[in-house]
């Protein structure tokens, strides 16, 4: 790297919601790659965020993801925002759909921080996790997406006590107004009112606070929740 080189982050699910709101925050001080399945939606994104670039990869596809990596040496943020969701109680959710929560919102997170465990030492870099509520208590017919993001809670406990070196911080939202959470509220007989939830700029800001942490910090939970005032 030269002198005038910024540090690289990696955001999944960077094509809307809170992975475009979180690379947004970060183009100010990093180049980001941008990543996701929607080809044009990134090019599009990268179009209005100087020193980004899209990062297309289907992260189910352990050979698409080794061979996405490749040539990526240096890593100094890693944000894990991609996910899949679908509610239903446990006595109407097919096998498919809990492999499809795990593989999606867990397994490919292991798997692509695995092949980039080299890169982010190199940088003493950070992962940030953005799990969910659902991750610290889960309700009723959240099942397969709650275990998901209990189960993506241990492996960033794992991660954090394995690779010292690193700062992995995990960050568990409320209800976000993005096009998952309207799906959500469809799922559940409601309304979507966004002004009622957290706004996904709100959340790319707690990811940046810890981002930016001074090097005696090490932030490892982050909790937001709507505000009442509003």
């Amino acid at each position: 790297m030269t002198a005038t080189a910024r540090p690289l982050a990696l955001v999944t699910g960077a094509s809307g919601g809170v992975g475009a709101a979180v690379a947004a925050a970060l183009s100010a001080t990093h180049d980001v790659l941008l990543g996701g399945r929607d080809e044009s939606a990134l090019a599009s994104a990268a179009g209005e965020l100087p020193g980004s670039r899209p990062w297309p990869v289907d992260l189910s596809d352990p050979a698409d993801l080794a061979g996405a990596v490749g040539g990526i040496e240096r890593l100094a943020v890693l944000v894990h925002s991609a996910g899949v969701v679908e509610l239903g109680p446990v006595a109407e959710t097919a096998a498919e759909v809990w492999r499809e929560h795990m593989e999606v919102n867990v397994v490919a997170v292991a798997e692509l921080t695995r092949l980039l465990l080299p890169a982010l030492r190199a940088a003493r870099g950070h992962v940030v996790l953005i799990n969910s509520g659902q991750g610290l208590a889960a309700g009723a017919g959240w099942g397969a997406y709650a275990a998901s993001k209990f189960a993506l809670r241990a492996y960033g406990d794992v991660l954090r006590a394995e690779e010292r070196a690193l700062r992995v911080t995990a960050v568990y939202p409320g209800r976000v107004a993005t096009a998952m959470q309207r799906q959500v509220r469809a799922a559940e007989g409601g309304d979507y009112e966004p002004e009622r939830y957290l706004r996904p700029e709100s959340v790319a800001t707690a990811v940046l606070s810890a981002v930016s942490a001074t090097d005696d910090a090490h932030p490892t939970e982050l909790v937001l929740r709507p505000g009442e005032h509003r």
